[in-house]
Order: C-alpha cells, then structure tokens, then sequence
C-alpha cells in the first residue's frame, strides 16, 4: 500500500478520486494460528492457499459492496495485460484483486468467485502483491479526473493501437541533436500528420506484433 501513496496514483487516492483497500486474508482463516495454506493433494513441491479463507475474505468485501463484483484473479496462466483490458477494468466501479503466494490457490475457489485470470508478463514472482500495484497504476490512470491533463491518457503508448511518437522539451540543440523543424513549426495539421508517422514506424520498429494488428484494423 506504501507504494501506492506516491505520485499520481497517492494524489489520486488523497483526492478522493478512487479508494485502494488492502484485505488480510489471514484475517479470515478458521485455524487458530492464522495459517491459510497447506500441502497440495498428489504431492509436489510447495505450498497451497486454501479455498476457506479466500472465500470468507471475498464474501467479507462482496457484503460490503451489496453485489458480486468483478475478481481479478494475477496469475502466470491468465489472458495477458493490455491497456484495453486496463480501460474495461477502469469503467467497473469496483475491482477486487486476489493475489496468489506459494503454489497458488486452490482451483475450486478460483472456479467459484474469479470472473478474469490476468497475467502481467511471462514470468514467476514470489506472490501477486506486485502484478496487483501494476494493474491498480494502469487502471487508476484512466479512471475520469486522475489525470488533470485527460488528453495524457489518449495520446500516450497503445492509444490507437500504436506505441508513442517521439517527444522534445529544451533546448532545442542537445549533443548535436536538434528538435524536429517541424515541432517548432506551429502547423498543428502537419505537427499530428508527423506525429502519427513517426508512431506507425516506432511501432513497425519495436513491436511488429502491435504493428501487424494496427495495420490490419486500418484497411
């Protein structure tokens, strides 16, 4: 939660314009000395969250909110994080988070109370509190009054399928380097014309996959 006190998101959080609260599923378990995993069924390596204290936790929130919310379930094996997925999520009211530890959770849970499976990358971390921050940070931003500049969100990376143009401050001489004549022009026509350019062959450059379904979306 520490993390999320700084910059946009803890301004935004201070202001009232989306509310992050984090649930101790321990505080949810039956067994006296708070354990809420245990060894998996058919052996292996680790441990397991169990299903009781997940669902009693959940219950717990979905009580409060009088309804059953959407649950976001950060897991390796879930559909990838896009920033499409980011803005579904920012029109939702109310998200819940569950965040994996150990060898996971117990399936029949997930099975019961998960509506998304989301996934931040193809790789393992020690638990799901990270992917959690990340997915949190990209929804909060496009959520309406965050963002005192809205046009930040639609014209930044992804926004119509294409990474972003290149961008200059001062001075207009760096190293040698120059800021683009154009950018200094004041042609606001030529300025996007240029812009949209540069993010078509950014995106050809360094993401072909992205590149390959923008271009398809256009013909």
């Amino acid at each position: 939660m520490q993390a999320l006190s700084a910059s946009i998101t803890g301004r935004a959080i201070r202001e009232e314009k989306i509310a992050v609260e984090a649930v101790d599923i321990r505080d949810f378990t039956e067994d006296k000395h708070r354990h809420v995993d245990d060894y998996t069924y058919g052996g292996g390596a680790g441990m397991l969250m169990q299903a009781q204290p997940v669902f009693a936790a959940y219950e717990s929130v979905a009580a409060r909110l009088e309804k059953k919310p959407r649950v976001v379930y950060l897991t390796p094996q879930g559909v990838p994080f896009t920033q499409d997925l980011a803005r579904d999520f920012s029109e939702c009211g109310e998200l819940v988070l569950i965040c994996g530890h150990y060898e996971g959770i117990d399936e029949r849970v997930l099975e019961e109370i998960v509506t998304d499976r989301v996934s931040i990358g193809d790789y393992v971390l020690t638990g799901g509190e990270l992917a959690a921050m990340v997915v949190v940070d990209a929804v909060s931003r496009l959520v309406p009054g965050v963002l005192h500049n809205d046009e930040s969100a639609q014209d930044e990376s992804f926004a119509g399928g294409l990474l972003e143009y290149p961008q200059y401050t001062r001075p207009e001489s760096w190293h040698g380097k120059e800021v683009p004549e154009i950018l200094l022009s004041g042609n606001h026509k030529k300025i996007e014309e240029w812009r949209l350019k540069q993010a078509e062959e950014r995106t050809r450059k360094f993401r072909p996959d992205l590149y390959e379904k923008y271009e398809a979306n256009n013909q």
